[in-house]
């Protein structure tokens, strides 16, 4: 069966081809459809449980999107399954100081997972290559090398450190994401969530467009695959990740320890 999200490493992207309306290999209606990720979030919890047991190997999960694209609600509906043990979050804002003061990825991998757990990047290393880009805050010299610097990176986790690389693009629709700020303007429980620079952001969609289809021809590698998952259903877009998680860690398909370990 092939997969409708997976982007081939070495295609080309037009993501004007890629309906975020759209819901394939959906189970069914909303209901069916929300009733079938009660199911995966069970199978996520079991095989979580087996790679940290495992401990030999971890999963980094990649959400990027504009904003509002519903990266806080896939870890709030999706990620909750897993044991908060074995699971953390890292959010990627404007550098510190500090971290100017070091290569792009310095304070990106000291934040990638360790043996048998799960990290979810909410934004991530790809800021650098996105948002730097859009904002004009570097030449393109700069952020047009980092894809291989990305690529390599990625590499090395998936070689040296058996982490395996999941990286999801909630794709929204311009009309969706303007739908998605009204509502936090309007709304007392999503007002706090409403920031200057969103409103800003939101007359640049075209231009994260393009850049979000160079960065999936650049870095949707055999390693490292991409996946779009159209985005403007929140039911669905919770589904479609919590499938494609599922998928990725049978791929993996962590097992208990045959023996208990012995002391010394």
């Amino acid at each position: 069966m092939t997969d409708p999200f997976l982007v081939t490493p070495g295609s080309k992207v037009d993501l004007a081809h890629w309906d975020p309306s759209s819901r394939p290999d959906a189970p069914g209606n909303r209901a069916e459809t929300e009733a079938r990720l009660e199911a995966e979030l069970t199978r996520l919890a079991e095989l979580q449980d087996r790679l940290w047991a495992e401990g030999r190997r971890s999963l980094l999960a990649v959400l990027q999107g504009v904003d509002t694209a519903g990266k806080d609600g896939t870890i709030r509906h999706v990620f909750h399954a897993f044991n908060p043990q074995g699971v953390s979050v890292a959010t990627f804002g404007p550098p510190t100081p500090e971290e100017l003061r070091h290569d792009f990825l310095w304070r990106v991998h000291r934040s990638t997972p360790e043996a048998g757990h799960i990290t979810i990047f909410n934004r991530s290393h790809y800021e650098d290559v996105l948002v730097v880009r859009v904002d004009k805050l570097a030449p393109e010299h700069v952020w047009r090398r980092r894809f291989e610097h990305i690529n390599n990176f990625e590499r090395l986790l998936v070689e040296d450190a058996g982490t395996r690389v999941v990286k999801f693009l909630l794709h929204i629709s311009s009309a969706e994401q303007r739908r998605r700020l009204a509502a936090r303007r309007e709304e007392p429980e999503k007002r706090w969530k409403l920031h200057p620079s969103d409103l800003v952001e939101q007359h640049h969609y075209d231009e994260y467009q393009k850049a979000f289809a160079d960065m999936l021809d650049r870095t949707s590698t055999k390693w490292a695959p991409w996946h779009v998952i159209p985005a403007d259903h929140k039911w669905y877009r919770n589904w479609a990740v919590g499938h494609v998680l599922v998928k990725v860690l049978e791929e993996m398909d962590p097992q208990y320890p045959a023996e208990p370990p012995t002391a010394g």
